[in-house]
């Protein structure tokens, strides 16, 4: 009768605790602003379409040499490893929780022999399960278990981090490889004509129809062609570097395909701001973030309340007490304890302070993601227009320098320009160019971020 007594007592202790807050379940957050991109026509145009990060890396990155590169990084970069590791450590922990659950048993078999003044040896021997079963009435398990899930939604989340910014990363390391390999195609072409042209000049000067100083202005600008070729050369082995260090391999050459008529696109699908919160995972991560202070949180409330356990043991013994019987009988013994915490030198109160603390500072560490998300969108599209916009007029100085340097040539060569028209010519046309290539691969890059930022890069 007692014992049933002790089972409705710590029932309704179990019911009228339930309403104090330590069973309630985290709600994620799921409200980001209309303006979290900021206010851009861009983002005004394409409010209502799908956003591009719903696309697979290997859906927005289409080049095949890209993809195996992307593939190869993956699959050897140890920073991406140690987050797949991460993954699995987290998964092992929350095995182990949903465990907590169950009883733990142990098997503790002993045995003795005394004599007393040389008399016949006594042996005894027990051969015990202890049982001990602590039950969760006041969701100690339950919040460790949530706990777990949070950190183990974390890991993941962090993994997707790491494997979205890999792939950005190789994505623009492998365009500026392209670039390069456009700017070194540049400057041999013009290397080549503006050879020409000095010996053009020279010639005029040996039959005096030149000065000096025509040949040698001319000579210093073709060498200075020379030494930006090494320096762009220099350039392609520190990216190829590079890459091989995300690779985790030694340096070597790193195949690519030309850069061959290159187009911005016109217009980019970012989608609605709310579906930062689903796609990208530095969000995704602070939310978990939050989650787990919150479970913190619910186990310091939860410490307040009785611990109870069940403890027991069942076996077989010889060993009883004063006598030893042969043969042995079983042993069964069941304890059923409450524990309530008095005074535990504020401990309790400081710990469910310092909890709640850290749950306000998340929270606000997630609102400043929000927020740096938008901010990296409205800068990635800002860039895009940017590109856009000069990409027109760096087509039309190129063609007009290209008109400006071969009449001029022109002209020189019937002696109605002079050298310094058509050097100016000459370098006006290899700066657009340069400047044309470079502007592509800044609106290559923006729209890399750009995707990145949306979220992109997890599939």
């Amino acid at each position: 009768m007692k014992r049933v007594t002790i089972f409705i007592a710590v029932s309704v202790l179990c019911l009228t605790f339930a309403g104090c807050g330590i069973y309630n379940k985290y709600t994620s957050k799921s409200e980001i602003s209309p303006e979290a991109f900021g206010v851009t026509e861009d983002v005004k145009a394409a409010q209502g379409d799908k956003s591009i990060a719903e696309l697979s890396w290997r859906e927005f990155f289409t080049d095949p040499l890209l993809q195996q590169l992307i593939d190869s990084v993956l699959a050897r970069n140890t920073d991406f490893n140690s987050a797949r590791i991460a993954v699995e450590q987290a998964q092992a922990s929350l095995k182990a929780t949903k465990l907590g659950y169950l009883p733990s048993v142990t098997f503790g078999p002993s045995g003795s022999v005394s004599s007393f003044d040389f008399s016949p040896a006594n042996w005894t021997y027990n051969l015990p399960l202890q049982v001990d079963w602590n039950l969760d009435f006041f969701a100690v398990n339950t919040n460790q278990k949530r706990k777990a899930k949070a950190v183990l939604a974390q890991a993941e989340a962090r993994k997707q981090v790491v494997q979205a910014n890999l792939i950005s990363a190789v994505a623009q390391q492998y365009c500026m490889l392209q670039l390069l390999d456009r700017q070194l195609e540049i400057l041999l072409s013009t290397d080549s004509l503006w050879n020409a042209s000095l010996e053009t000049q020279r010639a005029l000067w040996e039959n005096g129809k030149a000065y000096s100083t025509s040949v040698n202005q001319m000579e210093s600008s073709y060498l200075n062609v020379k030494t930006q070729i090494i320096d762009v050369r220099r350039s392609i082995r520190s990216v190829e570097n590079a890459i091989c260090q995300l690779l985790a391999i030694t340096p070597q050459h790193i195949n690519r395909n030309r850069w061959n008529n290159y187009e911005l696109p016109q217009r980019l699908s970012t989608g609605v701001p709310a579906q930062l919160l689903e796609n990208r995972p530095d969000i995704q991560m602070a939310d978990h973030l939050l989650e787990e202070a919150f479970y913190n949180t619910q186990a310091a409330r939860a410490a307040f309340y009785p611990k109870v356990s069940l403890q027991g043991i069942i076996g077989w013994t010889n060993n009883g007490g004063s006598v030893t019987v042969n043969p042995g009988a079983m042993l069964l013994n069941a304890v059923l304890s409450l524990m309530q915490p008095v005074f535990a030198q504020g401990k309790l109160r400081a710990n469910l302070k310092i909890s709640k603390l850290s749950q306000e500072d998340i929270a606000q560490q997630y609102v400043q993601t929000v927020i740096n998300a938008g901010n990296q969108v409205n800068e990635a599209l800002a860039d895009c227009q940017a590109a856009r916009d000069k990409d027109v007029y760096y087509k039309r100085q190129i063609v007009v320098l290209q008109d400006a340097y071969m009449g001029t040539h022109e002209l020189m060569d019937n002696g109605k320009a002079s050298y310094l028209e058509v050097l100016s010519a000459q370098e006006g046309l290899l700066g657009a160019q340069i400047n044309e290539a470079t502007n592509l691969y800044n609106g290559a890059r923006a729209i890399i971020a750009l995707y990145i930022a949306l979220g992109g890069g997890t599939k």
